[in-house]
């Protein structure tokens, strides 16, 4: 039996067409997964996402916790609101699964997590819990429902079908949060626009979408975030890195500090193997293909493979995110094994489309 959102009645409702993702019955898209991703990069669409958990911990030993368990460094949230983006390491560095942590109070964190990943993850900090924090307060808020708002028009929009949101979020800088009312809302998103990502009460999450329907935000399925997450660069967890791949071969050097003498999980075995692969972007200069996970890339310097690929609606090019040999440059021309046919491609440095610009060459 799959596991459902608040919302999937309005989904249901609305014509969408059903999927399985992570277990949760999720809409695809609602017609045109092309004309949502189009509604996201020029207007303003809307997801849920409410399969994902938020996670609220609290207590006297908050920080410290998150300092041990996070591969970045809560350290660097001092301001109320202020949140991060960090993976969760196991002890050998792979991966458990990447994250938002934003700052309450001092003595209370919000941490948002994958669907497909959240049971273990609560299972895991409850251990490291009882080890390092055993007063920690950790709960799931199996209560609260979550709506990403994204695109150019996608905080004007929301201003203008929640009242009050405007003069709680008006001045908020990207990754930064805001309460008013019931309503939690972050700048934060998965798609390489702007916009919000508002948690509310699960009982309420339907008027709030019908809301954002009224004031012209157009409802969008897993179909378009994809796309749009991977012209932006993003990784999806369990893709393109995984607990077998360290944050270091995945493009998330940026999100670990290993500068600060500070131990965390995942640490020792970081320093202990530089990485020899590096995540790297595609862009398909040859016809006749699409780029797909796990095709194999051929390169001077040895063999790789593709992690996450897809056809770009902004660019009208296959785009993929591929784990590389060292050595490998931005800029080199490879080869991709696409259904017997070895086609090229350039090596490029995400984000290939960022706030509605295009950020590679495409000749």
């Amino acid at each position: 039996m799959l596991k459902t959102t608040p919302l999937n009645a309005v989904h249901r409702a609305a014509g969408a067409r059903m999927v399985d993702f992570g277990g949760f019955d999720m809409p695809l898209h609602y017609g045109s997964q092309i004309d949502e991703h189009h509604a996201v990069r020029r207007d303003a669409g809307m997801f849920d996402v409410s399969h994902m958990r938020v996670v609220d911990l609290e207590g006297p030993d908050a920080r410290a916790f998150l300092r041990y368990a996070l591969a970045n460094n809560v350290d660097k949230l001092t301001v109320p609101g202020k949140a991060l983006y960090t993976c969760m390491l196991a002890e050998d560095g792979g991966v458990l699964d990447d994250l938002i942590v934003t700052f309450v109070r001092e003595d209370f964190f919000r941490l948002v997590v994958n669907a497909g990943t959240a049971d273990a993850d609560i299972a895991w900090l409850g251990r490291l819990r009882d080890t390092h924090a055993p007063t920690l307060a950790i709960r799931p808020r199996t209560d609260l429902a979550m709506i990403a708002v994204q695109g150019p028009n996608a905080r004007a929009k929301t201003w203008r079908a929640l009242p009050g949101s405007e003069a709680a979020t008006a001045e908020l800088k990207p990754f930064s949060a805001a309460a008013f009312d019931d309503v939690f809302a972050s700048r934060t998103g998965y798609t390489g626009e702007d916009g919000f990502e508002i948690v509310v009460p699960a009982a309420r999450v339907a008027e709030t979408w019908s809301a954002l329907v009224a004031a012209g935000v157009k409802p969008c399925g897993l179909g378009a975030r994809d796309t749009l997450r991977l012209e932006a660069g993003m990784n999806l967890c369990g893709q393109d890195m995984d607990a077998r791949t360290s944050p270091l071969e995945s493009g998330l050097a940026w999100t670990v500090d290993l500068v600060s003498p500070r131990e965390f999980v995942g640490k020792a075995a970081l320093l202990a193997s530089p990485p020899s692969r590096r995540l790297a972007g595609l862009l398909l200069l040859d016809g006749g293909g699409v780029l797909r996970a796990h095709q194999r890339v051929h390169t001077p310097r040895g063999d790789g493979e593709i992690t996450s690929g897809t056809f770009s609606p902004t660019l009208s090019r296959s785009i993929a995110l591929a784990r590389l040999p060292e050595g490998v440059a931005d800029g080199d021309v490879v080869e991709v094994e696409v259904r017997d046919k070895r086609l090229r491609a350039r090596v490029v440095k995400p984000p290939f489309v960022r706030n509605g610009a295009v950020k590679v060459a495409l000749t």
